[in-house]
């Protein structure tokens, strides 16, 4: 049983406003990556943010928002309070401006960490890990105490002997929205029409 964590704590300074809230069709791009996760094999979706529009979304789609206070202090609280609000065998923490994910990657790297029965499960893409990522329950307590803007990244680069990889072939799936030019991007390779 592994649980759904929708990291959506950012404060989006290199856009100007909240990215979070911009339009992709007819949904918003945390909605997309919302009802990604709800089509998938996850079990919980808990939704990690800091603002009262985004509780409302994460309510108004059947997921479990979690308020995150302390934002400023990096996206390390985001995982705690993830991480304590599910009682499930494993976290995947999903990045809440990914809008192009889909239920069928999710589940892949599911089916990986069940195959291989390897603890940390990660895309990536030209030589870079990407999120989404999966922790097996043996590092619940490793993610409990980080600190920082990196989130597990540190576990993952302390236990290289138990990380399965999993190549991304499409690089839309795990493609962020940070800036305009990459909503922009996102637009012109595939993106719905506004």
């Amino acid at each position: 049983m592994i649980d759904g964590i929708i990291l959506a704590s950012g404060f989006s300074k290199r856009m100007g406003k909240n990215k979070l809230l911009l339009s992709l069709g007819s949904d918003t791009v945390v909605e997309k990556v919302i009802l990604a996760a709800r089509a998938s094999r996850l079990n919980k979706i808990i939704l990690v943010c800091r603002d009262e529009r985004l509780m409302e979304i994460g309510k108004s789609l059947g997921v479990t928002p979690v308020m995150n206070k302390n934002a400023i202090l990096g996206q390390a609280e985001s995982v705690k309070l993830g991480v304590a609000a599910s009682e499930a065998n494993g976290y995947l923490f999903l990045a809440a401006d990914q809008p192009y994910i889909t239920s069928g990657f999710i589940d892949l790297l599911i089916e990986k960490h069940m195959e291989t029965g390897k603890g940390i499960i990660a895309p990536v893409l030209r030589n870079r890990i990407k999120m989404p990522i999966l922790f097996s329950e043996s590092y619940r307590e490793d993610l409990l105490r980080v600190q920082g803007e990196h989130g597990g990244f540190e576990i993952i680069e302390g236990n290289p002997e138990d990380i399965e990889l999993v190549e991304v072939e499409n690089e839309r799936l795990v493609a962020d929205v940070d800036t305009l030019d990459d909503y922009r991007w996102l637009m012109a390779n595939g993106g719905e029409i506004l």
